[in-house]
């Protein structure tokens, strides 16, 4: 593997930590480091939308606000490079949860669920960027 190849592997696993840590803090603006501004972000197999990265920013911040407490955990991404874009599946799994205080694990609003996130990247001026984003849902599971 060359060092340059080396460099834009480490660069994208960081980019796939800022879209986590974006989400589950809430600093939506720490998407413009993720995606383009014209990126397609396709949240339809969860139920959510399909927009670009300001519309998705507005719908997260709404339907996320109800569950405030958050984690994301992205498992080892497979990175393709072809053409001048990489080509990025990573499996994840997320916890929803209705509070930040300590309950039972069988209080009602907890969500569940995993399946794959897949980006397509180019490099920007600013490194790395996502064009696009489609989330397969795979399983969730609601108390």
């Amino acid at each position: 593997m060359e060092t340059q190849e080396i460099a834009d592997r480490l660069e994208i696993t960081g980019l796939l930590a800022r879209y986590t840590f974006a989400i589950d803090s809430g600093q939506w603006d720490l998407l413009d480091e993720v995606f383009t501004p014209d990126a397609s972000i396709d949240y339809s197999s969860s139920g959510g939308i399909k927009g670009t990265r300001d519309e998705v920013k507005v719908w997260l911040a709404e339907v996320l606000a109800h569950w405030p407490a958050r984690l994301h955990l992205i498992g080892a991404a497979r990175i393709d490079f072809l053409d001048g874009e990489a080509r990025v599946s990573a499996p994840f799994t997320d916890t929803l949860a209705p509070t930040r205080e300590l309950v039972a694990a069988r209080t009602e609003g907890f969500l569940h669920g995993g399946g794959y996130y897949h980006h397509r990247l180019r490099r920007t001026d600013s490194g790395w960027r996502s064009v696009e984003l489609v989330e397969e849902q795979s399983w969730r599971t609601a108390r």
